[in-house]
């Protein structure tokens, strides 16, 4: 257990539109029992996404969540404008998820607010030599 945690404050409920300094607080906090779910195609996934986002696409989220996820646990979702994170949300709830939450900005605003991103580096395979 992190002795810090008699320090920092708890981390601010989740809500269901969430600021990104609500998701980085949950994170500094150091017990963060969610998952935070980029739904945006895999190309722009790899491109950049919040650090420990992972990686489900609209079309088969239903699926992929339901086979990975208790439905009470916390989920942070975000796209590429709210209004297709909320769609994504109100679809999960819709399908038994009791705590989810939209990162409001989603990657964009987390960069804008100076908080780290990763990348996936694909790499290029190199032409045979003869």
């Amino acid at each position: 257990m992190n002795r810090l945690f008699g320090l920092l404050p708890k981390p601010s409920p989740l809500r269901p539109e969430s600021r990104v300094y609500d998701l980085k607080e949950r994170l500094d906090w150091g017990e963060p029992a969610l998952t935070i779910i980029d739904v945006r195609d895999r190309a722009e996934f790899n491109q950049s996404h919040i650090t420990g986002a992972i990686s489900m696409p609209t079309d088969s989220l239903l699926a992929t969540a339901a086979n990975c996820f208790e439905v009470t646990r916390d989920l942070y979702i975000y796209s590429n404008t709210d209004d297709e994170a909320t769609a994504v949300a109100d679809r999960l709830r819709g399908a038994g998820f009791s705590r989810v939450a939209i990162v409001r900005g989603g990657v964009a605003a987390w960069k804008a607010a100076g908080f780290p991103v990763e990348t996936v580096i694909t790499p290029v395979a190199e032409p045979p030599v003869h």
